[in-house]
Formats: structure tokens, sequence, C-alpha cells
């Protein structure tokens, strides 16, 4: 069996779709909207935030650090679904592929800490509101994001690098929307269990320890809440609270299912779907869910609103 050499002229083809036309016709304008949403839905996000003083805190220091992961997370993988699925020419180099698997490993893992530290954020102002300016002041929220991007780049090293020494035999055939581990892992001729460990360590560690944390802190937050004297306030932290946990289970729970079972129960074509979940979905859905639905915010776009239309 004669093995690739591991050079960029080696070529992988991401089969995505069915050939069936009204098939990827439906699923290139379904990703083409996702796209567009994500993508104008985080970009007034982020300017909003830039141009009001208000809003410059750390829930939406955070909130705009979210975005642009997921502005990232969305342009790294959506571009080459849309492109792939409307073309005969559904190949990668395998540079572009290790490119696109390093990059969406970082952001990732950088989201997943992201979410936990705006779970503490919540806890925090929440449970200990008297101390919230002191406890979450500039400098340790700035650190809090940083160790987030750091924990993303050293976490991705650690799984892609391995990844790419492994050697591909007869099949270069991806059954994927993009380049990921586990299916690259389906299409190798050797051992793939030192790599499988190493998924499975990184997932435990990071996303399960993240995930529990987040419930943690959000019981906390709920037993707070519980104990005010305002029915309209608890209902309305209670309304966010559910809104933040029902995104949050999303994320970690398609990762968990995708990264955390065993090589032998892979299958490719339900976990390419479930895949598109935390690539694709959660990326659109979470500036509406984190901001849009924020009075705060709602103002501040009026405001904007009517400051441009004063201009004109």
């Amino acid at each position: 069996m004669e093995q690739f050499n591991q050079t960029n002229e080696v070529r992988f083809f991401l089969l995505g779709l069915s050939n069936a036309p009204l098939l990827q016709f439906t699923c290139f304008f379904v990703f083409l909207l996702m796209y567009a949403i994500t993508v104008l839905g985080n970009i007034l996000l982020l300017i909003v935030v830039m141009m009001t003083p208000a809003l410059h805190t750390p829930m939406y220091f955070f909130l705009s650090n979210l975005s642009i992961i997921d502005l990232s997370f969305s342009c790294a993988i959506v571009p080459k679904i849309l492109k792939n699925t409307m073309s005969t020419d559904k190949s990668i180099s395998f540079f572009e592929c290790a490119i696109q698997m390093y990059i969406h490993l970082t952001l990732g893992a950088a989201e997943s800490m992201l979410l936990a530290v705006m779970a503490y954020d919540r806890f925090v102002a929440i449970c200990r509101p008297l101390h919230y300016k002191t406890i979450m002041n500039y400098t340790f929220c700035v650190c809090l994001v940083a160790f987030s991007w750091t924990v993303g780049f050293v976490n991705s090293l650690i799984l892609v690098l391995p990844t790419l020494r492994l050697p591909f035999c007869e099949s270069h055939h991806i059954n994927h929307f993009f380049c990921e581990i586990p299916p690259l892992l389906q299409i190798s001729c050797t051992d793939t269990r030192l790599n499988e460990a190493l998924l499975y360590i990184s997932a435990g560690t990071i996303v399960m320890c993240l995930f529990f944390f987040i419930l943690v802190s959000y019981v906390h937050i709920i037993s707070t809440v519980i104990k005010m004297h305002s029915l309209m306030e608890s209902s309305k932290v209670f309304s966010t609270c559910a809104s933040h946990l029902t995104v949050v289970t999303l994320y970690y729970g398609t990762i968990m299912f995708i990264y955390l079972r065993p090589h032998s129960t892979y299958y490719q074509n339900t976990d390419k779907i479930i895949s598109l979940l935390y690539t694709a979905v959660t990326p659109m859905l979470n500036p509406f869910i984190y901001s849009m639905r924020n009075k705060d915010f709602k103002g501040s776009i009026n405001n904007l609103n009517k400051h441009i239309h004063r201009s004109l």
C-alpha cells in the first residue's frame, strides 16, 4: 500500500453533500443565508459596542471578543463549504487543510474558554455585585481573554501536528464539509490510538471541565435570583440564563458528541451535519442571544440610529 508523500502537492477531496443538484442548491442557499446573518450580526455588535461608551464594560468586552471569534470561525469554514457545494472541484491542498484545522481548533478552544469566562462574569455581577468592579477590573479582563486565546493556540498545536504526521494511503476523500480531525483519522492507514487519546484528553480537560464550571456558575446565579424579591427582575434573569444555557449546551454538547466518542463509532453522514452546529449555527446565534435581547444594547442601537438620521 503506497503512502502519500505529505507535501503541499497532496490534495484531499471534501465530499460534503451528495451530487443531487437540487439538494446542492438548497444547501448553498441555507449556508449563504447563515453566513450573511453571522457576518452582519457580529459586525453590528462590534460597531455598536465600539461606538457606545456606555457599553465599554467587561461583559461587552467579552462579547466583542466572542464576536471576533465567531466571525473568524465562520470565515474560516463557510466560504470553503459554499465553494465546494456548487463546484465540481472539491479538492483542498494538504497545506490548506492543515491551516483550516489549526484555525478551527484554535477558535473552538478559545470560544470554549471565553464562554466560561462570560459565565464567571455574570456570576460575579449577580452573586457578588458589591465587589464586581474590583474583581472584574480591566487588567483581569484582558488577562482572561489573553489566556483564552493562548489555550486555543496551544491546544490546536498539540492536536494538529500529530494528525499531519499520519500517513494517508489509498483514499484521500474526506466525507466531511471541512478538514476536521475525526474524519482524517478515518482515512489514515496507521494506528491512530495516540491521536484519539490526545482528542479525549483535550476534550475532557477543556470542554467537559468548562461546561461543568458554567453549569455550577449558573446554579449559583439561579440560586441568588430565587432569593430576589422582585418577580420582574427574577423572570428577566431566568430568561437570560435559559437562553445562555441553551446556546452553551448546543455548543458544548455537539463538540463532546464529536470528540469524546470512540473512533469506532464515528458516523460520517451524521457527524458532518452535527459539526455544522458549532461551526455555523452557534456563531450565527451568539450575537442575538447574548446582546440583541439586551435592553441596553437595543437602546444603544436606537440612539445610534437616531444620530445617523440627524446627521443625514
